[in-house]
């Protein structure tokens, strides 16, 4: 991190310590403590980081951030009390922004936003002393710490930029100062919160308006929903599968040892070999490859980073189960855009042997929940899906859409589906896990694994 002093830190208090001590880290799992961090409590239902105070002072952090009252004994630590952590942070991710000389990617969309950022890592990490955002820290906690990762030298930032409520991607941009920005897709994200998926277009939307004159914004191509709030005076990017999109992929040829990918960026042909291999894939590698291109960097070195694309956990990882099937762990989140790019992606690996989809609720849709858990049914049905397993009470509906061929079966929670899946698979299976959150489905992938 770009060192900045306790004392610069204004809405929080400085209990004991000097103001001059130097931060170099800031941190808000104990894990990662080492000197010169500051180690950010942050109270919690389940977990309570004021507990973990000792841990992160055995790994040598230099000053905690606690709230009211809740200050460790005066010592060689150094503390900070604020009656808002979340606040603090934002406001040290902002001095971090503000000192920092890294242009700033920001990654927005109601879904693929973290493997697009994973794979704009890959693509630009050859060329630029780039950080991105770990895992999925998105939100007011996550963007901070991924600010928190800029050094003097940095010289991209990819921060994935995530909202759940309106005006949250607003606050977010204005924290980060995106100088590029790249919105995924838009669909029906939570709807329980937003209402429609028009306001979700315009909650998405805040990141275009919070680019600088001239900043090169990469959107889908065709979006209707983005009409009111595209800018002439930005550097648009349209990517997409239509070949009148800026960025579009020619060819898209998997096997075992890689997919043989060619691309026209702006008229120009680019080839190259990626490990990535599922159809939703294009679309993530076509937008990267539109912020590489708009970033102004060689085209024809795109394929340095594109070999071995390292993903964020549970989003579309294969495993090979010891019975012969494959397992496809997607687990990490769901709505209705990705259940469909991920039951396309299942029938797309089908490989002889039969397409399973194990699938958990979809949180957050509000009222229209139950017919977007039929209408991701019928898609299975339409798909030709060889079995549906609805996994939970909230997953029901999946069952009342996946009619004709498909065979269904259902089961109240995680535990009680696990030995009547390992009973049916077979060699050649293709099985996929999906759900949101709440459904923790990659609990289940570890017990079919093991």
């Amino acid at each position: 991190m770009i060192p900045l002093r306790l004392g610069e830190i204004r809405s929080a208090r400085l209990v004991h310590g000097s103001a001059q001590l130097e931060l170099t880290g800031v941190v808000a799992d104990s894990r990662l403590a080492r000197r010169g961090v500051l180690f950010a409590c942050l109270p919690g239902s389940r977990v309570d980081g004021h507990d973990f105070v000792a841990d992160a002072t055995r790994r040598g952090t230099a000053a905690v951030l606690c709230a009211p009252g809740r200050a460790p004994r005066a010592g060689s630590l150094a503390a900070l009390e604020s009656a808002d952590p979340l606040a603090t942070l934002g406001e040290i991710g902002g001095l971090v922004r503000a000192r920092a000389r890294a242009r700033v990617v920001g990654v927005a969309g109601s879904v693929g936003k973290t493997t697009l950022k994973d794979v704009l890592q890959a693509l630009l990490a050859p060329h630029l002393s780039t950080v991105a955002s770990r895992a999925s820290h998105n939100n007011e906690l996550g963007v901070p710490l991924t600010l928190a990762l800029l050094e003097p030298e940095t010289a991209v930032c990819v921060c994935e930029l995530g909202t759940g409520a309106p005006g949250e991607l607003a606050a977010l941009c204005a924290m980060a100062h995106p100088n590029i920005g790249v919105l995924s897709a838009i669909g029906p994200e939570h709807l329980e919160f937003f209402g429609s998926v028009e306001r979700v277009a315009a909650e998405e939307a805040a990141l275009l308006a919070a680019l600088p004159f001239g900043a090169p914004a990469v959107v889908p191509f065709g979006e209707p929903l983005l009409e009111p709030y595209r800018r002439t005076d930005l550097d648009e990017w349209r990517f997409g599968l239509d070949p009148e999109a800026d960025v579009h992929p020619l060819t898209w040829r998997p096997s075992s040892t890689g997919t043989t990918v060619a691309l026209a960026i702006r008229g120009q042909r680019v080839e190259l070999t990626t490990n990535l291999c599922l159809p939703h894939h294009r679309l993530s590698l076509a937008a990267a490859a539109a912020v590489y291109a708009a970033l102004g960097l060689p085209l024809e070195r795109i394929a340095e980073g594109a070999a071995a694309i390292p993903l964020s956990p549970w989003r579309g990882q294969e495993q090979r189960l010891r019975r012969g099937a494959v397992l496809i762990n997607d687990a990490y989140n769901a709505n209705p855009l990705s259940m469909r790019a991920a039951l396309e992606a299942l029938v797309a690996r089908r490989d002889g042997g039969r397409t399973i989809a194990v699938l958990g609720p979809m949180a957050e849709l509000g009222a229209d929940s139950r017919r977007w858990h039929v209408f991701a049914g019928r898609q299975a049905a339409r798909l030709g899906l060889d079995l549906l397993v609805a996994v939970g009470p909230g997953a029901r509906g999946y069952l009342d859409g996946a009619t004709g061929r498909t065979a269904c079966l259902w089961f109240p929670d995680r535990e009680r589906a696990i030995d009547p899946l390992r009973s049916l698979l077979r060699s050649g299976d293709v099985v996929l896990l999906k759900g949101s959150r709440t459904a923790g489905l990659e609990r289940l992938a570890e017990a079919l694994a093991r």
